[in-house]
């Protein structure tokens, strides 16, 4: 984006502890971060947030009165209510005032605005939500797809290795990011018959570095920097690492010295426990992106408080800095492409996004 500011919509009514968090983490991306923030939602809501807090220049209320709620069908509501904020907040990265969107209400229903709202990028046939995870290497892994489609095609996981290859490379600062496919063993001829026929398809494409199978022992080694599966096995496997590592930081927590010797040397190791924090805590990467639609959008944690709001603001920013869409949509400029997506809907025979929560 060069000099301009980027300018990040957030649904303000969005998740458990909305608006107040939503709020307190904006004002901090808004002060912290090169980004101008736009929070959507129920003006007087918003205000009561604010009036304790000094406001800093470019923050922005844009109104709207309706929300979706965690327990509607997301489909549905984002229909029925086309003022509902994450619509809005949607229609801002449509119309050009914004150019991100993040969200931590209803994951369905922020998938399905996205469709509706933005539509796929030419060339995608399903948008995925990567999720990035630490490993035991000093680089981070992107796995997609962690809770969009369910169920998956060969050519669907085909398509989220190009994009998460965009997204390693360009955001994550990673050359030539190697790519696996989640299986059960490294083998090619492993697995069942999605798995076989992707294999195949990823061994063939020129536009990413594919070296073979990732076992789930294999998907935080560092080996990988792209893992790539059907989002069933993704939200199980994104879900459980998140459990792990909220374990391993209540052990550390647990095992300290107590008493004086314990707060000497937690006083020592605080620098070493922060980074700890900061590789293993799903706080600390704010969200996971939605990839494939023509926008770049942030879903969060339902859970999510000011850290993760902060952070998610702050991957917003490193997509649009890094012109992300623009990089996705030149790896699919082809005519023949462009009118095969053109012949197909957003979302073909009604069906629904899933939800990652």
């Amino acid at each position: 984006m060069g000099s301009t500011r980027a300018r990040i919509a957030v649904d303000a009514m969005g998740g458990d502890f909305a608006p107040v968090e939503i709020v307190l983490g904006s004002l901090r991306a808004q002060a912290e971060l090169d980004a101008d923030i736009l929070l959507v939602g129920k003006p007087d809501q918003i205000q009561e947030a604010l009036k304790h807090h000094s406001v800093p220049p470019g923050l922005e209320i844009v109104p709207t009165e309706d929300m979706v709620e965690m327990h509607e069908e997301p489909l549905t509501a984002i229909r029925r209510k086309p003022n509902a904020s994450i619509n809005v907040a949607m229609d801002l990265v449509r119309q050009g005032r914004a150019d991100a969107v993040v969200s931590a209400g209803h994951s369905g229903a922020a998938m399905a605005a996205a469709l509706l709202r933005l539509g796929r990028l030419p060339g995608i046939d399903r948008p995925a939500i990567g999720a990035v995870l630490p490993t035991m290497t000093a680089k981070p892994v992107l796995i997609l797809d962690v809770g969009a489609n369910v169920d998956c095609r060969p050519k669907f996981l085909e398509q989220f290795a190009v994009m998460g290859s965009v997204y390693s490379k360009y955001v994550l600062g990673i050359p030539e990011p190697k790519v696996g496919l989640l299986n059960i063993g490294e083998e090619s001829s492993k697995g069942n018959d999605l798995a076989v026929r992707a294999h195949q398809m990823l061994q063939e494409n020129s536009r990413i570095a594919f070296i073979g199978n990732a076992e789930g022992r294999d998907v935080l080694s560092g080996d990988f920097d792209v893992v790539v599966c059907d989002g069933f096995v993704g939200n199980v496997l994104l879900k459980f690492a998140e459990a792990v590592g909220s374990v391993m930081l209540q052990i550390v927590r647990e095992e300290l010295p107590q008493g004086l010797n314990g707060k000497l040397g937690t006083a020592i190791l605080k620098p070493n426990l922060r980074r700890i924090k900061q590789r293993m805590d799903h706080a600390e990467h704010g969200g996971a992106l939605l990839l494939g639609v023509a926008g770049i959008c942030i879903i969060s944690h339902g859970s999510s408080q000011s850290p993760s709001i902060f952070n998610a603001i702050r991957m917003a920013k490193e997509a649009v800095d890094h012109g992300v869409l623009g990089r996705i949509r030149a790896q699919y400029e082809s005519p023949e492409l462009a009118v095969a997506d053109g012949q197909s809907s957003l979302l073909r025979g009604g069906e629904q996004p899933e939800s990652v929560e």
